[in-house]
């Protein structure tokens, strides 16, 4: 059965689902490979996969892990029972499943309904051809069983939206006004598409936040992350030599003027921006504690080998999930491609991917 198309999502009562949703008990992840930017360094990034892949299974979370390598990956994964770990087969362009896997809404009676956007390699900057068809490509063969909306008309990537589940949507305007995704030129435009899409019922826009190295123009899920319906974990920055001080704080003050649905003020939680990180070249990377992946067992927390940084990310996010462990997951490896933890993971409900 193929994707329906968008204009039909006019009759889906739905909402984008928040992360946090308890039916999210499984986790895709797109596994690194040889034809993609990782060939250079595949042994070192397999091992980071690896680790995340551990950490996964060990708090209980059901693994989905797509390859166009899937017999090797089968047998390198033998042993691990098919309920903990799915190997599909799926051409792929690169790893970052954030941004083209399936976004997941619940609808009447709480049914996924899954949605695919067409991705363009942020904004036509690297290759996606491949990438672009996996949703489309699992549904038509049969592997994702729930219905799946056709947005390929538009673009929009996992990591440039945060939803809290009850229709709001935070975003940034660096990204989703870009010329290079949809040339749509007006806030209005695009809240007028999220409401139709991802059953949106207002959007909260930051302007500020820009880190350097991040070629995916201000993806929300690097700056600023909602945590329930009132409360806001953000990247913040106390050191005025830094070169994202005055972008931070701007965020920050943006951030502190947002309002809930009610009219209240967020809870704000700021994290700390990892110590600079550089590529061989000298290039600052995104490095960021915003990016974050929270599951239904376990909130999973990128680190980057700086240990008193570590531990106060750590240490806050455990005061905000309160209910579940905080696990660190070293991500050096992922930094040195611009990316990290969040942003190489897609939550999805098994039951869109049954065994």
């Amino acid at each position: 059965m193929m994707p329906e198309k968008a204009a039909d999502s006019r009759r889906h009562n739905f909402c984008l689902a928040a992360e946090w949703n308890p039916r999210f008990d499984a986790v895709i992840l797109s596994w690194p490979h040889a034809e993609t930017d990782w060939a250079y360094m595949l042994d070192e990034v397999t091992e980071c996969y690896i680790e995340m892949l551990r950490a996964f299974l060990a708090n209980g979370v059901r693994t989905v892990v797509l390859s166009p390598e899937a017999e090797r990956l089968r047998s390198l994964f033998r042993g691990i029972p098919a309920e903990r770990l799915t190997v599909i087969e799926v051409p792929t362009n690169d790893t970052w499943v954030r941004d083209y896997g399936p976004l997941t809404s619940f609808g009447i009676g709480e049914e996924p309904l899954l949605s695919d956007f067409q991705f363009n390699g942020w904004g036509l900057k690297f290759a996606a051809d491949r990438d672009n068809l996996v949703n489309s490509r699992l549904k038509s063969r049969g592997t994702i069983v729930s219905p799946m909306l056709d947005n390929l008309d538009f673009v929009l990537e996992g990591g440039s939206v945060e939803s809290d589940g009850e229709g709001t949507i935070l975003t940034t305007t660096r990204c989703l006004l870009s010329p290079n995704r949809n040339n749509l030129r007006s806030k209005q435009q695009v809240e007028e598409q999220l409401c139709e899409r991802l059953g949106a019922k207002r959007v909260l826009w930051l302007d500020h936040g820009a880190l350097e190295g991040d070629d995916t123009d201000s993806h929300v899920d690097t700056l600023a992350r909602l945590a329930g319906c009132d409360t806001i974990i953000y990247t913040e920055c106390t050191d005025s030599s830094d070169s994202h001080f005055e972008e931070l704080a701007k965020m920050k003050e943006e951030i502190s003027r947002l309002r809930t649905p009610e009219g209240n003020p967020y809870h704000l939680i700021g994290l700390p921006l990892p110590d600079a990180v550089y590529d061989a070249d000298g290039t600052r990377l995104p490095a960021t504690y915003a990016n974050f992946l929270i599951t239904p067992r376990a909130v999973f927390l990128p680190t980057y080998a700086q240990p008193r940084k570590d531990r106060m990310a750590a240490d806050m996010l455990s005061m905000v999930f309160i209910d579940r462990p905080v696990v660190p997951v070293d991500c050096r490896a992922l930094i040195r491609q611009h990316g990290s933890l969040h942003c190489a993971t897609m939550q999805i409900p098994s039951s869109a991917i049954p065994l």
